[in-house]
């Protein structure tokens, strides 16, 4: 099949091998691009705090740009949402990672009871736009916490020829969806050739990330049983 790969363009690419090993055709269309702030998160790490905790793969990326910088934080306790960020954080030298089950609010959970008196801060060490789930989660278990935004998320603009050649030349047969932005933005650049798309499958990686997609793909969605890429790439 045609799939559609969404996700920036780092990631994109090892999405694009797995899809090729599966005996699919993946179709590039990065719908967003990072833009790190290397210095927030050295200011950041420079002040107390207690653990630390990242909610993605890219925050680790903004980390490990710090070289050696980052060396005495290498041994603190790390909190990560998913398996895939626990990859780049141990990659990148951490040594003390806490992984939760890719959804915010569990990883919150999880903090909560695994430090339920703590009164230093934990350093949240986030994205810009981000879902509110793993912050709400603090909130409601009454953990303080900081946070250090260290990197934006930004929009690409695709011309007409590129949405053609990857939607409709020939028509795109799947389309992957991690986060609520990313389809959010897809089915905005896309509007213009729903009606070429209409056996579109839709592929999210939670119910949250479904709520975006509109009404008349909803009989087209399909929803990962864990939120992981694996788990999406599963549904294929």
């Amino acid at each position: 099949m045609r799939v559609v790969v969404t996700r920036p363009e780092t990631a994109a690419r090892r999405t694009a091998e797995k899809l090729r090993t599966l005996g699919h055709e993946p179709v590039m269309l990065p719908l967003t691009r990072a833009i790190h702030h290397p210095d927030d998160a050295r200011n950041a790490l420079d002040r107390p705090h207690g653990s630390l905790a990242v909610t993605s793969a890219e925050a680790v990326r903004v980390l490990a740009a710090l070289g050696d910088r980052l060396s005495p934080h290498l041994g603190e306790t790390l909190y990560v949402v998913g398996e895939a960020t626990a990859k780049a954080a141990s990659e990148t030298g951490f040594r003390e990672i806490r992984t939760g089950s890719g959804i915010g609010i569990d990883l919150a959970k999880r903090i909560i009871a695994r430090e339920p008196e703590e009164t230093i801060s934990l350093l949240y060490l986030a994205g810009k736009p981000r879902s509110a789930g793993f912050e709400e989660g603090l909130r409601l278990g009454n953990r303080p916490f900081a946070v250090a935004e260290i990197y934006e998320m930004v929009p690409i603009t695709h011309d007409e020829q590129a949405l053609q050649t990857a939607l409709i030349e020939p028509p795109a047969e799947v389309v992957l969806l991690y986060s609520r932005e990313n389809a959010r933005l897809f089915f905005d650049l896309a509007r213009p050739h729903l009606s070429a798309l209409k056996s579109l499958q839709v592929l999210c990686l939670s119910a949250k990330v479904a709520e975006m997609v509109p009404q008349e793909f909803h009989r087209k969605i399909k929803i990962a049983d864990h939120p992981e890429e694996d788990g999406l790439l599963a549904l294929l």
